[in-house]
């Protein structure tokens, strides 16, 4: 039996809310049918959002949106998607499936679109392929209040206002497909560039996030800081952020392996590496110390998740997969492992969120169906904002093939302002159940809330003519003992328990 120790009187950090953030690119049906319809579509849309899917949105507390992606914002030129739609260039998507562009979706639309869900706005500027000049326009566009040529042509397009640009990314994956650049040179980029991504409104100024490492790439982690603080006297207002990619494919990048068909050893594969998150973490945590000890800079996993073969018979350009119990498994864990670092990471951003990879909602039509993720992600929103707990995992078996072997069970716990205790835990057996005693330091505490996400078979997925097969259900497996309680978790689930006083 594994033992869970919490210490409910030491707080260890705040868990941001945007940990619990996503990314929308223009990539396959993510932006285009996952989330925009245009006005004059007969599915149910607000300004041509959909509206099912926004409001399944909201549900989850969306705190953070990043657009317009991604590989596809260092070719975006963003007056190509601005007034007029008739008038808008049209242009050949040549990173994701060869598709025409039409830019009906914009930066009026995105803006639009968080707007309707209340959540802060994350822009990804054109540094690949763009100018200084273009940048600066876009931000001067979006942020400036007074007399410009950029916020003239904001007012022409029908938008009074300026708006909160809440973050910036200056680049995309600069070491690839934004521009193939050695860290060096990149950050040199970086410290020109973001000079003239202006701070319009000093009363909440715009978070600049610069782009950092591939996965373990931690010679470019240090050539990036090392080269952009070389001369900084400050960091305030220069690097609020590095960006962390990670994708999770099970057999490799070229091969990836099937969202739907697996065996025991690609379950254990697939969670093994959705583990080495917090290797990745960890490692370019302890490089960005080096330079940055007061972690004014924090980590931005701007893109995680699973990447497998997309599915037979669509557009292998589109990255359209299947979500099963395994992905819900990759979500609790990943989720677990950023509130346990929320002393350096301070926002994640799960890919994609409509239609694409590790989606939390598919389309089709005028149907719409939640996936397993999307369940896990409704569980955990209870950590937003919380306070990350002191909590020890002890007698916690390893379990696996007898090459991979993975932990039995991962957890996080917080404490909300409510004074409610949340704990998710992952059972990562794909056959056994786990009992878990839980102990806590103070006394009084009840079961305010109980909740699992699994499924009768691990290789479960919600669909169109089946949307309900893995929900977020009650969970009765538990009993009070003393100080604590003593839970049964079945294999390959995730599980959340809302403690109170």
């Amino acid at each position: 039996m594994a033992k869970l120790v919490i210490n409910d009187n030491k707080k260890l950090g705040r868990i941001e809310p945007e940990i619990y953030g996503h990314f929308s690119e223009h990539l396959g049906r993510c932006i285009y049918e996952g989330i925009y319809v245009g006005e004059d579509s007969p599915i149910p849309n607000k300004n041509g959002m959909r509206t099912d899917v926004v409001e399944a949105l909201k549900e989850l507390k969306i705190p953070v949106l990043r657009w317009p992606g991604g590989c596809f914002a260092d070719e975006y030129h963003w007056k190509d998607g601005i007034g007029p739609k008739e008038g808008r260039k049209k242009m050949v998507n040549t990173h994701w499936g060869g598709v025409v562009e039409d830019n009906s979706f914009g930066t009026h639309e995105y803006m639009e679109l968080c707007s309707q869900l209340g959540c802060k706005t994350y822009v990804n500027g054109n540094l690949g392929s763009g100018t200084v000049q273009e940048m600066s326009e876009w931000v001067e566009y979006m942020t400036f209040s007074g007399v410009s040529p950029m916020a003239d042509m904001r007012k022409k397009n029908g938008h009074e206002e300026a708006w909160s640009v809440d973050y910036f990314g200056v680049g995309n994956e600069n070491w690839g497909c934004g521009g193939n650049m050695t860290p060096e040179h990149y950050a040199n980029e970086y410290r020109r560039y973001q000079t003239y991504v202006r701070n319009y409104n000093e009363e909440k100024p715009i978070k600049k996030i610069c782009c950092g490492p591939n996965v373990e790439d931690y010679f470019w982690t240090k050539g990036v800081m090392e080269t952009a603080f070389s001369h900084a006297e400050q960091f305030d207002g220069f690097m609020n952020g590095l960006s962390l990619h990670y994708y999770v494919h099970p057999e490799g990048f070229e091969i990836k392996g099937s969202a739907t068909e697996f065996d025991a050893e690609a379950w254990y594969k697939t969670l093994g590496k959705a583990l080495f998150m917090d290797t990745l973490i960890t490692r370019h945590g302890a490089i960005m110390d080096m330079y940055d000890p007061q972690k004014k800079v924090a980590m931005i996993v701007d893109e995680w998740g699973t990447w497998f073969t997309c599915e037979p018979g669509t557009n292998p350009g589109f990255l359209y997969q299947q979500n099963t119990v395994r992905d819900a498994l990759v979500a609790g864990i990943t989720l677990n492992i950023f509130n346990k670092h929320c002393d350096r990471v301070k926002m994640a951003n799960l890919a994609q969120m409509v239609n694409v990879l590790q989606a939390v909602l598919l389309t089709e039509g005028e149907k719409m169906v939640k996936t397993p993720t999307y369940h896990v992600m409704h569980m955990y929103r209870h950590h937003q904002g919380a306070s990350l707990l002191a909590s020890e995992l002890t007698d916690a078996e390893y379990i696996g093939t007898e090459e991979w072997k993975v932990p039995k069970v991962t957890e996080s716990v917080s404490l909300g302002e409510d004074g409610v205790i949340t704990v998710t835990l992952n059972n990562l057996s794909i056959e056994e159940p786990e009992k878990v005693e839980m102990l806590l330091a103070g006394e009084g505490y009840r079961v305010l809330e109980a909740k699992i996400v699994t499924g009768a078979d691990l290789h479960d997925y919600n669909d169109f003519d089946a949307p309900e097969k893995v929900t977020e259900k009650d969970f009765k497996e538990y009993k009070e003992m003393g100080r604590g309680f003593e839970l049964t978790l079945p294999a390959g689930s995730v599980v959340e328990i809302r403690l109170a006083r």
